[in-house]
């Protein structure tokens, strides 16, 4: 009788501590709910439990994975806190770089929360991480609500592996995209952007244009000749593709810069000039803009302003590995 009574005791004693804990990470404060749990048995299902989504939220993945391994099995199958264990743990193991590991977890996760839009773009990721390209462009699919074998299910998932760097998958998903539809938005423009990336500015310009003669309003392929033709040394081409650009979106700073590097190489430093500051205007942070005006101001002899701008673009000059 006593044993039952202690069992019932450190029962609702385990349980007041999780409720704790839940408030606290609820409230943004997961150290605090880690720390709140310093003394209880995290062998315990629900003290592990709580402790795991504590460390997942502290950014503390490895330490979580662990915890919430070693009690998975043990919540109620079917349950929220064993749905919420197998969630959490696919996104630990994703966040990690374990992208094998992730995807039979999130795959599980997906059963149950077949709308979450956050789990079918990260599954999408894992996907492509893993060389399952078929797989992502199908989740991705089922996030952006379109068919998965579409034009635009392959022009998304083309989206997706260009941000990862996965740039020859990226191709071959834009190169079906345009088998299935000529007409795709979006494709001849990405095609174009690898292109320009590898330096091949006459296919970058070509396919710009294709795209542009699909929509002739589209500020980005707009400033994407631009590019091209600045690359290229073809100065006054660059300038009406990039004036089209901002008067369709005058607020993006990025033809504003490459519209001050071609004045400043046409030898119009007031024009230039002007073209920076409106960039600084619309983007402060932007070290190349300040980079940009302080060599002006510096070729124009106008040294304390240009030491000024040359102290900014330090300071906005991304810190390297420690």
């Amino acid at each position: 009788m006593l044993l039952l009574v202690l069992l019932l005791v450190a029962q609702a004693d385990a349980s007041a501590q999780v409720a704790q804990a839940r408030k606290l990470i609820a409230d943004g404060r997961p150290k605090e709910a880690i720390a709140s749990l310093k003394d209880a048995d995290p062998t315990l299902p629900a003290i592990g439990h709580v402790l795991g989504v504590a460390y997942y939220h502290a950014d503390d993945h490895q330490r979580a994975i662990e915890l919430l391994s070693a009690v998975r099995d043990k919540l109620p199958e079917g349950s929220m806190e064993r749905r919420e264990a197998v969630q959490v743990l696919g996104l630990c193991y994703y966040l990690a770089g374990r992208y094998s590991d992730a995807i039979p977890l999130l795959e599980q996760t997906r059963e149950w929360a077949s709308d979450n839009l956050e789990l079918g773009h990260i599954l999408g990721l894992a996907y492509i991480q893993t060389r399952r390209p078929d797989d992502a462009r199908a989740s991705f699919a089922r996030t952006f609500r379109v068919p998965p074998d579409s034009a635009a299910a392959h022009v998304i998932a083309a989206q997706m592996m260009i941000r990862l760097e996965m740039e020859p998958q990226a191709e071959a998903e834009l190169k079906r995209a345009l088998e299935k539809d000529p007409a795709t938005p979006r494709a001849n423009y990405l095609l174009g952007q690898l292109a320009l990336f590898r330096g091949r500015l006459d296919e970058a310009i070509m396919l710009s244009e294709r795209e542009l003669a699909r929509n002739p309003s589209d500020a980005m392929a707009l400033y994407q000749l631009g590019d091209a033709y600045v690359r290229a040394s073809r100065p006054d081409d660059a300038v009406a593709a990039l004036q089209k650009s901002l008067w369709v979106n005058p607020y993006y700073s990025g033809p504003y810069i490459l519209l001050g590097r071609v004045y400043m190489k046409k030898n119009q430093p007031a024009t230039a000039e002007g073209m920076l500051r409106r960039a600084i205007e619309y983007d402060p942070n932007n070290r190349s803009a300040h980079y940009l005006l302080a060599q002006l101001l510096q070729q124009t002899g106008r040294v304390d302003e240009a030491k000024r701008e040359f102290a900014i673009a330090e300071r906005l000059q991304p810190a390297g590995p420690k």
